[in-house]
């Protein structure tokens, strides 16, 4: 796409919104916004003050009298942004309609090149369970709408919420179609579980680009990163319909990574590693819609944080990479060791651990929810009775850490507890157990792993092994390997997940369907399946 013909584009989408009042919603927005911007280069030089908003708008971590608005101004995205050094004046305005003729909250932010030119707004006074438009302003342009929504009063009476998970989306795989779907969806939250982009070479024959894609350490690598995933239109409808609560693992800084450990020692020194984890940090915060209190401060960043929907639920938002301990006898699918089952091992550092079990007893929500980046259950992937094979990367190679969670659960008798998990690139419903080497030990809680929107490419209905998983962890009832999302609807009386999955992400235009739906009960900590359609 050439400058010329993305500029026309953007006109005729103000045109068709009433000069960029109005909001497409779902296919809509998702036809209405370019995808490869790469030609906006030619541009840098130019004095015309080339159109800012080029990665979109985002909204996150509601809360009842407040949102997150975010956007990046962006001319030329996927080099350096294209901005002047200084700071840029951005007026935002937020309505009741789409055609803001009932705006209720309005200002100005700086954008300040220190945060590449991000804007952060803590929008404050406004209505809880309401539904809210939003839009940016610099110069005489105008980005495209956002729509957001408060969440319920503290301790008021929730009846239901509606929400989607997801993970891992790496961009050279495949295309975003899942977003395409999950923006149209009836969805009150977006919940965003980590790898928001890969920090390797990039090579594709699926989704070709123009500029060069290595592994990143500066912070105009993961800018430039941040930059070619966000230009994704899906991921912008998807952003631009639904706040979004987000968290990291391990891929925005590098793989499997623990606290300040690189994984690769020979690649990069600790000392280089910490720089390089603070810059990634830094852009992750540039391009998240996350509020001041998660500004990083040098290599370290505050991100766990517990958002309250009512008397419904809990959201437990952990960090499971900066605080863990290194992984034992390398990061891979290990047999146990003395190491990996050391009783003193940490995957949430002390303080984090502590705060989550302090959340979960004094929390008045019918749901608890801990939303986390590694697989929670216990998985044995040696399919010989006798013998165990696990993740050392997951809770697996960190089962004390686990087993404290687990028994204090059992304990104070908490209900009510869901782990939705990433990761893994697959969907996998589980029970957790107070003793999961005892088929008849106690349940007290139940996992929902969600599949990748992209990474691993295209998927397949079951694996070879997949008889095999579900034989020798009987405590896991469902295991597929389609991309996709998972959306969740919550009541007082149930929880309902349902697998939503794609065909293929090779190529644009796959259909979605509900791969399985499962119900958990108020006070059952168990699986009851529903559906199970092959597609």
């Amino acid at each position: 796409m050439n400058m010329k013909e993305f500029d026309d584009n953007r006109r005729s989408f103000l045109k068709n919104t009433g000069k960029g009042l109005g909001i497409a919603l779902g296919a809509t927005l998702v036809g209405s916004l370019p995808v490869n911007y790469v030609a906006a280069a030619k541009n840098k030089n130019s004095k015309k003050f080339a159109y800012p908003f080029t990665l979109g708008v985002a909204s996150g971590d509601p809360l009842p009298d407040g949102v997150v608005l975010w956007t990046r101004l962006a001319p030329d995205p996927l080099n350096g942004g294209g901005m002047d050094n200084h700071p840029f004046p951005v007026q935002w305005e937020v309505s009741l309609d789409s055609n803001f003729k009932n705006v209720v909250k309005r200002g100005t932010e700086l954008s300040k090149p220190q945060l590449a030119h991000s804007v952060h707004v803590e929008v404050d006074g406004l209505e809880p369970s309401t539904w809210y438009y939003y839009r940016f302003k610099a110069r005489s342009e105008i980005s495209p709408v956002g729509r957001t929504r408060t969440s319920p009063a503290y301790n008021s009476s929730v009846d239901h919420l509606n929400f989607a998970f997801v993970s891992c989306q790496n961009w050279p795989v495949g295309f975003y179609t899942a977003y395409q779907h999950l923006a149209k969806d009836d969805l009150d939250l977006v919940v965003h579980l980590g790898d928001y982009i890969y920090e390797g070479k990039h090579s594709s024959t699926i989704r070709s680009t123009n500029v060069d894609t290595p592994e990143i350490y500066t912070i105009e690598d993961y800018r430039n990163r941040y930059a070619l995933y966000k230009l994704d239109s899906d991921l912008q409808a998807a952003h631009a319909n639904f706040p979004w609560i987000v968290t990291f693992d391990d891929h925005e800084v590098d793989n499997n990574y623990a606290g300040d450990i690189p994984q690769d020692p020979d690649k990069q020194s600790k000392k280089d590693f910490l720089t390089r984890r603070s810059v990634a940090y830094q852009a992750y915060y540039e391009h998240m819609p996350l509020r001041r209190t998660s500004l990083p401060n040098k290599s370290n960043i505050q991100l766990y944080r517990r958002l309250t929907f009512g008397n419904l639920v809990d959201f437990n938002v952990l960090d499971t990479r900066q605080y863990r301990d290194d992984q034992a006898n390398g990061d891979g699918w290990k047999v146990p060791t003395p190491e990996s089952e050391n009783p003193t091992r940490t995957l949430l550092g002390e303080e984090q651990e502590r705060w989550l079990l302090d959340g979960l007893a004094t929390s008045q929500a019918k749901w608890k929810v801990l939303a986390q980046q590694v697989f929670f259950a216990h998985r044995d992937g040696d399919f010989d009775p006798e013998g165990e094979y696990v993740s050392m990367d997951a809770w697996d190679g960190y089962p004390a850490a686990r087993q404290r969670i687990v028994d204090f659960l059992a304990e104070k008798d908490i209900k009510n507890t869901i782990v939705i998990t990433g990761d893994v690139h697959t969907n996998w419903a589980n029970e957790i157990k107070v003793d999961f080497h005892d088929a008849n030990s106690q349940n007290v809680a139940v996992e929902f792993v969600g599949t990748s929107i992209t990474s691993n490419g295209d998927g397949s209905d079951v694996k070879k092994d997949t008889a095999q998983y579900l034989q020798e962890n009987p405590h896991i009832k469902f295991y597929n390997n389609y991309r996709g999302y998972v959306r969740c609807k919550l009541t007082q009386d149930t929880w309902q997940t349902d697998f939503r999955v794609v065909p293929y992400v090779s190529k644009p235009g796959a259909p979605i369907s509900t791969r399985a739906s499962f119900i958990v009960e108020d006070s059952i900590p168990s699986l009851k399946q529903l559906t199970a359609t092959p597609l």
